[in-house]
């Protein structure tokens, strides 16, 4: 058990959390969560004991085993992976290492080789014992679940790019099960099959498990209780991610009324105080009174701000119906395929995913497209007048950090109409937060500031490489909210799912070499059953006994039965949005006085307003029978 008891933490006048209270206990599953800034990698380091607490306190035994996986790595191993993930079983590792330097010394003959034998069979009997000759079974089995191939095992650490070396120091905690798990962002550097893999491992996760995560999916699947850093303070909530939406929502509503309540009769003692301030008679009621105001504690209601985006994109160039084509394309590198005889097209105005473990082709893909790359065979090209802006995973860490944010943001673009502070403000970088340095921001809002660049180009295609690594929930709430106002065409590599369900018109499975488009957002590409099979279906779920479970499964098929007229509505009310500003265009012209100089002009502008005012009536009958069919149908 791991017990934190009122921690408090401040930088200079800047206070991150106070009285934090935490409980670590067997087969508790925690998620943290919190905006950017809240002190969550903070927290997290005054429980490992890195970092220290300005108050408060952490107590544990002393014979607890306590696993960390940081957001990033400093030193690299110059094991191999198997070796680097078997030195984390503890005495297992200690065991093996030993029987490894008796079967060296058994041929020295100059050492006493009958006590060797002894320790060796002392050594090999408790290894045995202890389920030691598993051990490499097991870590091939851990290492297999996290998108290792066969022939991985044996390379060396070293060589491994940060986003494997990450998921080898994964590979480690899982084969140690320390008493205590602690992970920061374990599902960043992992594809859709690993994150659904790693769900089951620690769903039955038999210690105690403190994760961060702005996977709103991976979160209701693991944990049982979410723990929220917001107001200065922890806040702790019994159930997953939708429970805990719900559960804070009652909590801010209570604190509005009660503090509500309380400004009424504070307001009510205020007017009998000035009304008989000046009373004899009514003296000692009004000072006490008054006493009673100032030693009252006012309720403090909660900020409710976090990133609220109310996005304008600019009107991109039409591209041609076709927005990318692959017909029969294969593509390697130095004559080794990695995908082989693709063909599909995407149109103009979809939002595809490409999904599918790392390694599997999804960037090939886009480099392909994109004519960073060329075919070994077959063709692959963008349609007729396609302008692309693209955002790749590393990009946050390319900024200039010696420009602000605003400068950075601003540099090169055409501003038009567009007031370029107020758009930061819609990726969350309101007043002064503009003027802050790059190299001040954190990971995050690094990562913001990067996607804000990129989609407020005035492209019609968007490519997006893995954008949600190191955002925060509200910060993928806002990159969910841009992608669903962008009005051109999109495509997009991510590990998650909540985004991809929200915003996705298709799938590209990339899977063993090839490619295939789903329709819609099939939970089976999701979360394979079997990931070494390809583009078939898992079988029908079990039904669960949980509630939560069950809720879950029934609202997915609610929303896959309801897609395609989502995707309905959604399509109406932005050409619906279009016309009326083409109606509103056309009235301004001809409100303007200088018309009736020219007839003809204003004849040809009466037609054309009454040609689409009478567009935007049938565009909104269509949209008003589509929203009361899904209303019907939710």
């Amino acid at each position: 058990m791991l017990t934190a008891s009122g921690l408090a933490k401040s930088y200079g006048p800047r206070e991150l959390f106070r009285d934090v209270t935490l409980l670590l206990t067997a087969g508790r599953r925690i998620a943290l969560v919190g905006g950017n800034g809240t002190g969550k990698t903070t927290l997290i380091e005054i429980l490992m004991d890195t970092n220290r607490a300005d108050a408060g306190s952490v107590t544990k035994p002393r014979d607890m085993t306590l696993g960390y996986l940081p957001q990033d790595l400093v030193d690299a191993s110059d094991r191999t992976v198997i070796a680097e993930v078997i030195s984390g079983a503890g005495e297992l590792a200690v065991l093996a290492e030993r029987l490894n330097d008796l079967e060296t010394q058994m041929s020295d003959p100059d050492l006493d080789q009958e006590q060797i034998l002894n320790d060796y069979g002392e050594t090999q009997s408790r290894f045995e014992s202890m389920g030691g000759y598993a051990l490499e079974a097991d870590a091939q089995k851990v290492l297999a679940g996290l998108g290792f191939a066969e022939g991985d095992a044996h390379r060396s650490v070293a060589e491994l790019s940060g986003g494997w070396r990450m998921r080898v120091a994964l590979a480690r905690l899982l084969l140690a099960k320390p008493d205590v798990l602690i992970l920061d962002e374990p599902t960043n550097h992992l594809d859709v099959d690993s994150v659904a893999w790693l769900e089951q491992q620690l769903a039955a996760w038999p210690g105690a498990l403190l994760f961060v995560s702005h996977d709103r999916d991976f979160i209701d699947a693991v944990a049982d209780r979410v723990v929220e850093l917001a107001e200065g303070t922890a806040l702790e909530y019994t159930g997953g991610f939708a429970e805990f939406v719900v559960a804070r929502e009652e909590r801010l509503t209570r604190i509005e009324a009660a503090a509500a309540s309380q400004a009424r009769e504070v307001a009510k003692v205020e007017r009998f105080i000035n009304r008989f301030r000046y009373k004899a008679s009514k003296a000692r009621q009004v000072q006490s009174r008054v006493k009673t105001l100032q030693k009252l504690e006012m309720i403090k209601v909660p900020d409710r701000k976090e990133l609220v985006a109310r996005f304008a994109f600019p009107e991109p160039p039409r591209s041609s119906r076709v927005v990318a084509e692959f017909h029969n394309a294969s593509v390697g590198y130095d004559d080794m395929p990695v995908v082989s005889d693709v063909s599909l097209t995407v149109e103009r105005g979809e939002t595809v995913a490409l999904v599918g473990p790392n390694g599997g082709g999804k960037t090939t893909l886009l480099k392909l497209i994109l004519g960073q790359l060329e075919p070994t065979e077959g063709t692959a090209q963008l349609g007729n007048n396609v302008s692309v802006a693209a955002f790749h995973q590393h990009q946050a860490d390319e900024l200039d950090g010696t420009k602000t944010v605003v400068e950075l943001f601003s540099g090169g673009i055409d501003p038009g109409k567009r007031n370029l502070r107020t758009v930061l403000g819609s990726f969350g970088f309101p007043g002064d937060a503009a003027d802050r340095r790059v190299r001040d921001l954190s990971g995050g809002e690094r990562t913001r500031l990067a996607l804000a660049r990129t989609m407020i180009e005035p492209v019609n295609l968007l490519v997006l490489d893995e954008p949600t690594n190191h955002l925060d929930l509200p910060s993928c709430d806002v990159l969910e909210d841009a992608l669903t106002a962008y009005p051109g065409t999109v495509l997009l590599v991510t590990h998650d799912r909540h985004l991809i369900r929200n915003v996705t018109d298709a799938v590209i499975e990339v899977r063993h070499g090839k490619a295939q488009w789903h329709a819609g957002v099939p939970d089976e590409v999701l979360t394979p059953a079997d990931p070494h099979k390809f583009g078939t279906a898992k079988p029908a779920p079990k039904k669960s006994s949980n509630p939560r479970a069950r809720r879950r499964r029934e609202t997915a098929q609610a929303r896959q039965a309801t897609a395609e007229l989502r995707k309905q509505v959604s399509r109406l009310e932005r050409n619906l949005a279009k016309a009326d500003s083409v109606v509103a265009d056309l009235k301004q012209r001809l409100a303007d006085p200088a018309i009736c100089d020219d007839p003809e002009e204003l004849q040809r502008l009466a037609a054309l307003y009454d040609e689409a005012t009478a567009q935007a009536a049938a565009l909104m009958q269509n949209w008003t029978e589509a929203a009361e069919q899904l209303e019907a149908a939710d």
